[in-house]
């Protein structure tokens, strides 16, 4: 039996209460500028999902706050994102001693006023299934589905003794800051890996009297189509792969997350993609992106497929060099929405060093684009793992039978 088990056994072996949320907070007060001056605003975008911490914050002022800049945020504090896409991220305010924070009213602030409710256990439980399947019944709208600090509050909350949140706290503590280191030397090593790419592919320069363009290296291309919508026989039961460009984005793709039929091959635009081609998104915000397919595919008309000549160059140098200067190549876009076309892209100029060279070179990114962005090994796939870990422990400390009434 762990510490855990025994301190439940000892303070509470029939069960804990279990109490709304609202009877453990108090009031949050409202910004007044004229005594605070400048804050940093936790706006809709501050917390990361991933880590639950405030990353980016901008310094407002009476001057440029906006509307919705109405919160103000101590130390202590538990926010709970209530209004889609931001809902269900959350955040502990900490470690901004001496600055003045201003949440976004798109935030539930929960401070916890009552010595019975440690904040940080109840941080730790605003990511619980039984919290969020609280959010999903009461949030309400169509657009833009939100549940009211209102009926944040009224979630319940299992309150076991102190002395048991606080050991929970620190298992789970543990396991959070082990993510964060992680998510750190991530962050870092993906820094390394763009300033060493950079480096490499500025090698090809070198000795070049003028560039290629990218239709130099390409021994064919295609773009693919969509069947239409909706169509039953294009649709279900299908086995080619079908790839959509919100799949592109630097990286290998193995799988696909839709797939089409026979009938939609032979009766529509779609075509075959060799594996080992060089797909360059070519429409809206993904203009620009690349990835290689590493299984033959098909692909919508938003993908430009090009099948580079192994004679010329190697297609991971193709990639590694558009994926370096994709802002570069997405500049070129035309339109309200920048979107890029096949001669655009294939007079995109390419710097080739000799092929023996570039091969080296394409080794050397493999290696390091497997530890940074790699999800089945790396630091992602480490990450991941302690993310369930995580989740299993939090999932398996923060379920409490419920005391019976009689025996409260």
């Amino acid at each position: 039996m762990n510490r855990i088990e025994k301190l439940i056994q000892a303070h509470c072996p029939d069960g804990v209460r279990f109490e709304k949320i609202g009877s453990f907070v108090g009031k949050v007060d409202k910004v007044d500028w004229s005594e605070i001056g400048s804050a940093l605003y936790v706006d809709l975008s501050s917390v990361d999902r991933q880590t639950s911490k405030i990353t980016e914050t901008d310094k407002i002022t009476s001057q440029d706050a906006p509307s919705r800049a109405q919160q103000l945020l101590v130390e202590g504090d538990v926010i709970f994102g209530t209004t889609r896409p931001l809902q269900g991220r959350r955040a502990f305010v900490s470690g901004f001693e001496g600055e003045r924070l201003v949440a976004s009213t798109g935030y539930s602030v929960l401070r916890v006023v009552n010595d019975s409710l440690d904040n940080r256990f109840l941080f730790h439980w605003l990511s619980s299934p039984a919290f969020l399947d609280h959010v999903e019944k009461w949030q309400q709208g169509a657009s833009y589905p939100a549940i009211s600090n209102k009926n944040v509050q009224k979630a319940l909350i299992p309150v076991p003794p102190l002395e048991v949140q606080r050991e929970i706290v620190k298992v789970l503590d543990l396991f959070t800051e082990l993510e964060a280191e992680l998510e750190a030397e991530l962050e870092a090593r993906r820094k390394q890996y763009e300033y060493y790419r950079d480096q490499l592919l500025g090698v090809g320069e070198a000795g070049v009297a003028k560039p290629l363009l990218l239709r130099d290296v390409v021994r064919s291309y295609s773009s693919g189509a969509t069947p239409r919508a909706g169509s039953a026989k294009y649709y279900d039961e299908g086995t080619i792969p079908w790839l959509r460009t919100n799949q592109v984005r630097f990286n290998r793709i193995y799988d696909t997350d839709q797939y089409v039929t026979e009938a939609a091959l032979e009766e529509t635009s779609i075509k075959w993609v060799p594996e080992n081609s060089v797909i360059v998104a070519i429409s809206g915000a993904t203009a620009g992106r690349v990835a290689v397919n590493k299984i033959p595919l098909t692909t919508n008309q938003h993908c430009l497929n090009l099948q580079i000549d192994p004679l010329v160059a190697d297609y991971r140098f193709v990639m590694y060099w558009i994926a370096a200067r994709c802002e570069d190549l997405k500049s070129r876009g035309r339109g309200a929405r920048s979107d890029l076309n096949s001669d655009l892209i294939l007079t995109f100029p390419i710097f080739l060093p000799p092929l023996e060279r570039q091969k080296i070179i394409a080794d050397v990114l493999d290696d390091f684009d497997a530890l940074v962005n790699d999800l089945s090994s790396g630091l992602p796939a480490e990450i991941a793992a302690r993310r369930k870990q995580y989740e299993y422990y939090r999932d398996k400390l923060l379920s409490f039978e419920e005391l019976e009434a009689d025996a409260a």
